[in-house]
């Protein structure tokens, strides 16, 4: 599957009736060109030079916004806050134990899981999370 762009996820919006503001377009672009999962303290922190009125309130509603149109992510690995990914179809993480860095892989085979798993059990599967915890090049690297 090929990665949405910008435009079309400003086009997306615009699709679900939602305004398109300075501050959501911002956001938004963070998020697209962002390899680092950040979370919301991490894209206010980022922006609030450029937009010296936004709030990290301001960033959570145009989350939860990008959220309710199925154009971000959230993840939630056990500590107090989660990361956002823009990358929604299918893949899979690994995570550092030392620094919390995360990095996207893609291993169609568990596809595979989940049909064996419908099977086996009767379910009709909707989703499956993989996570691999190890530690990443800089931090092996000190």
């Amino acid at each position: 599957m090929s990665e949405i762009t910008l435009k079309d996820a400003l086009d997306t919006l615009k699709q679900s009736g939602v305004r398109i503001t300075p501050q959501r377009h911002a956001i938004l672009e963070y998020l697209v060109t962002s390899k680092s999962h950040p979370t919301a303290d991490e894209i206010y922190k980022s922006l609030a030079s450029n937009f010296p009125n936004m709030s990290v309130a301001t960033v959570y509603n145009n989350l939860r916004v990008f959220l309710s149109v199925g154009l971000i992510k959230e993840l939630t690995y056990g500590d107090a806050s989660s990361r956002f990914d823009f990358i929604t179809h299918d893949h899979y993480h690994i995570i550092c134990d030392d620094c919390g860095k995360i990095v996207d892989f893609h291993y169609p085979g568990l596809e595979e899981v989940e049909q064996l798993a419908a099977h086996i059990t009767g379910f009709k599967v909707n989703s499956h999370r993989l996570e691999v915890y190890g530690t990443c090049p800089t931090c092996l690297a000190k």
